[in-house]
């Protein structure tokens, strides 16, 4: 296929996909429940095809009509682009039903037995998440590797701050020091570089193992909590801020929720009638919720959506009776502001 050809399809896929869908918000979506738990990261997307595509769309820029495909990656993109061709219409929309009946048999694995389980549609979409988080990386180290070393330094990628700035280290939110704290947490081998994973642990924090990392999460959550600025959090700074994040995730989770009293009382291990950074650590998935915790909400909230005989699985009837919800954040996610999720510290 000629390359503008390949370009012309790729573009009507994408406008069909990101701006076109047919899909319109519900009144309880998954944007109503992203906003709800105060998520600030990427919402979901369900079906990997649409995020490689709105990948190429973030690398390539969809008004760049001088686009051509002569690397292995764009060649790749390329087949993707192929694939997409079987599920578009000829006005250019995506027969999602077509796409769900491809997914499904990727989907009933374990066991294979006609359902999709809610393990099994979380096995999935953690999977995308992944895969969302390793491509961003990626693309960051690409961008910053200036000297092609494939590990990054603080001034490669944020070279706006001047060695003066650095050694100023002032640690007002945003500033050098800020985010030289920020780089240093996540420079697990303390050589001055970020590896890949490194990297992946500085642009996902909240996904990260890294105990620095949680320590400073923790330390900057208390900072906006602690409103008499002596380094911990009285019942009511901890009832007014901390447990109502807490709340209104555990309310979607199960629906009983401790009272505050409750939770600050177990949360107070050494019971001085305070909570200090270190004790909300057992809520800091809730505090600070990564692109892997949303995903598990997101395939709770797909469960409870399409399940119609509440067993806890999914049939493909059931999936395709319900198709909208599985692809609605794509009409929805390009309406929506795109976040830093470091400015949302």
């Amino acid at each position: 296929m000629a390359k503008a050809v390949v370009y012309l399809l790729f573009a009507t896929t994408l406008i069909a996909l990101i701006v076109l869908s047919p899909f319109k918000p519900r009144c309880h979506n998954v944007h109503g429940l992203h906003r709800r738990l105060g998520f600030t990261g990427h919402v979901p997307i369900f079906d990997p095809l649409v995020s490689k595509m709105e990948w190429y769309v973030e690398e390539k820029g969809l008004g760049d009509q001088n686009i051509t495909l002569d690397t292995e990656h764009d060649l790749v993109i390329a087949n993707d682009v192929e694939e997409a061709q079987e599920y578009l219409s000829e006005a250019g929309t995506l027969n999602i039903t077509m796409r769900l009946v491809s997914i499904f048999p990727l989907l009933d694995v374990a066991p294979e037995d006609g359902f999709v389980s809610y393990n099994e549609l979380k096995h999935w979409i953690v999977a995308q998440a992944v895969e969302r988080m390793i491509h961003r990386t990626q693309n960051e180290m690409a961008s910053h590797d200036r000297d092609g070393d494939r590990a990054i330094s603080f001034r490669e990628y944020l070279p706006q701050f001047s060695i003066e700035d650095i050694d100023r280290n002032d640690m007002e939110h945003g500033q050098a020091g800020w985010w030289k704290q920020q780089f240093d947490n996540a420079d697990a081998d303390r050589n001055g570089l970020l590896t890949f994973n490194e990297l992946k642990d500085f642009l996902h924090p909240e996904d990260s193992s890294n105990d620095r990392i949680h320590k400073w999460l923790l330390t900057e959550k208390m900072k906006r909590m602690d409103h008499d600025n002596d380094g911990k959090l009285n019942f009511q700074e901890f009832s007014d801020n901390a447990y109502d994040i807490f709340k209104n995730y555990v309310e979607f989770e199960t629906g009983g929720v401790p009272t505050a009293e409750d939770k600050f009382a177990e949360l107070d291990v050494n019971k001085n009638k305070f909570i200090e950074a270190e004790e909300l650590k057992p809520i800091l998935h809730y505090l600070y919720p990564g692109e892997l915790t949303y995903a598990t909400y997101f395939t709770s909230f797909l469960i409870h959506e399409a399940d119609d005989n509440k067993d806890e699985k999914l049939t493909l009837q059931e999936m395709l009776h319900h198709e909208d919800i599985f692809y609605n954040t794509v009409y929805e996610s390009s309406n929506d502001d795109n976040h830093d999720d470091h400015d949302e510290f």
